[in-house]
């Protein structure tokens, strides 16, 4: 299908070009905090023609410390369930759909991907095979972009995803409009995914081009962290690549000092080195702990040089690290690996920075969310007031367990409802949910006139205990 050459403002192959160029710049984003992440970042910049030589050393003088500080962030971001409206736990049908998307995990994947490069998506579609369960995917922020609304940070006017084909290497793209969805691909490219390429329109099969949009909003959502009022977001590691560009570099040269100059350099002068036969010197001298070295000519002087210090090198790190901690509010002991005589309140205290952060990034990842499971639950056809939606996320602080349980057990006197107990505690909402109904069994049978099973169930009276079975036999034999 021919496609026209100038499109329009607001049409889809124009919104296909516009998200396309924009994508491109956000993959260059996205690939160097992925590098730095992955402890790969650039090496330090080195003449040419030293470059082979201390390769080894520059890609081993690399220490992966803002990699640590993402997976601070994120782990401790998760979701443990979603309540709507007025109700005390968890939804059981948005959970259970969130569950049949396999979304217990791939949310730490988009969590974890939205804190190392800013941002990440989700796609959420209706299912051919089962409506009451729609499908939902998450999507990687190098192939999936959204545009919002002029003057609007929410409203989603437009969306793209786009991937290579893994069997003929071909682009394919989909823009999703609220009204319909424009499938292309153009040639497999030269240079991977460079330049701007020729589009033409993807037919599928037993399928209208272009097929209709079922949803009636773009269903691609971004989950952005550190969020800007025009629209931008980071990654959490952006501010501090210098600070990992520093440590690397002192890394280099405390590596320099210890691969030449950490050790005790000897000389020698008036010497004149011995030859063999074929005129190459000879070693006069062997290090033995048993050996002497005797010189006989008195002009010969000796010497040496002192080792380089490399504790200069040590602190300079640290104070590095240091830095990044105070920056990223990361914990200092998780980036130095050092904890000693730190009691628990003081262990808390450091923590403290870093639980505030993530209690701060996760109300954005929660609005994205919340949209997430308001769309799916739209179309499986969900007719509840969707309005008031709320993610129940982990709670972010570790604690101990006697001080967990002290604190509950407290605010149970304050009449705090044991839904709510049991959510502090940790407890997903599926044990939450098995927990109330065994309680309410337990309340069912004290009202029915069995006050015992307070303590537990009662034995049952069919079985014979095997030691008291067995004494009987005894007994029984000896009459």
């Amino acid at each position: 299908m021919a496609l026209a050459q100038k499109p329009e403002p607001g049409e889809p192959l124009w919104w296909l070009d516009k998200l396309w160029g924009e994508l491109e710049e956000r993959r260059k984003y996205a690939e160097t905090m992925r590098c730095y992440y992955a402890g790969d970042p650039p090496l330090s910049q080195i003449a040419e023609k030293a470059r082979d030589a201390f390769r080894r050393l520059l890609r081993q003088a690399r220490s992966n410390y803002t990699g640590l500080v993402v997976d601070a962030t994120a782990e401790r971001i998760q979701v443990d369930g979603v309540r709507i409206g007025e109700e005390k736990v968890g939804d059981a049908e948005a959970w259970r759909i969130w569950q049949a998307n396999n979304l217990d995990a791939d949310s730490d994947l988009l969590i974890t991907e939205a804190v190392k490069v800013g941002r990440a998506f989700v796609l959420v579609a209706p299912n051919p095979k089962d409506a009451s369960t729609p499908i939902v995917t998450a999507e990687d922020c190098t192939q999936a972009i959204v545009a919002y609304a002029p003057g609007s940070r929410r409203e989603r006017a437009a969306g793209l995803k786009v991937w290579e084909d893994d069997w003929t290497g071909d682009l394919m793209a989909t823009v999703y409009l609220p009204d319909a969805l424009y499938k292309y691909q153009a040639p497999k490219p030269t240079q991977g995914m460079q330049g701007k390429p020729q589009w033409v329109a993807r037919e599928v099969r037993k399928e209208a081009w272009p097929a209709p949009n079922a949803l009636g909003v773009v269903p691609l959502i971004e989950m952005q962290n550190r969020p800007d009022l025009l629209g931008g977001c980071m990654s959490e590691i952006e501010d501090v690549l210098d600070i990992q560009d520093r440590i690397n570099k002192t890394l280099i040269d405390r590596m320099m000092a210890q691969e030449f100059a950490a050790f005790r350099q000897r000389w020698m002068t008036g010497y004149e080195v011995p030859t063999d036969d074929n005129g190459q010197p000879v070693e006069p001298f062997k290090a033995a702990v048993d050996r002497l070295w005797v010189i006989e000519d008195e002009n010969v002087k000796l010497g040496e040089f002192q080792a380089t210090d490399i504790g200069p090198y040590l602190s300079a790190v640290e104070s590095d690290v240091k830095d990044m901690a105070a920056r990223t509010r990361t914990p200092s002991q998780y980036l130095l690996g050092s904890m000693v005589n730190i009691s628990g309140d003081a262990l808390k205290a450091a923590e403290s920075g870093l639980v505030s952060k993530v209690r701060q990034r996760i109300r954005p990842f929660g609005e994205a969310i919340e949209d997430v499971v308001r769309l799916y639950l739209q179309a499986a056809g969900d007719s509840r007031d969707l309005s008031a939606i709320e993610v129940i996320w982990h709670n972010p602080e570790f604690r101990t367990e006697g001080e967990l349980v002290d604190a509950l057990l407290k605010m149970s006197t304050l009449g705090v409802p044991r839904e709510a107990l049991w959510e502090r505690w940790g407890a997903s909402q599926t044990e939450i949910a098995q927990w109330r109904e065994q309680a309410d069994q337990q309340a069912a049978r004290i009202l029915g006139g069995d006050p015992a099973s307070l303590y537990g169930p009662k034995p049952d009276p069919t079985v014979t205990d095997p030691a008291s079975a067995d004494a009987a036999a005894v007994d029984g034999n000896a009459g």
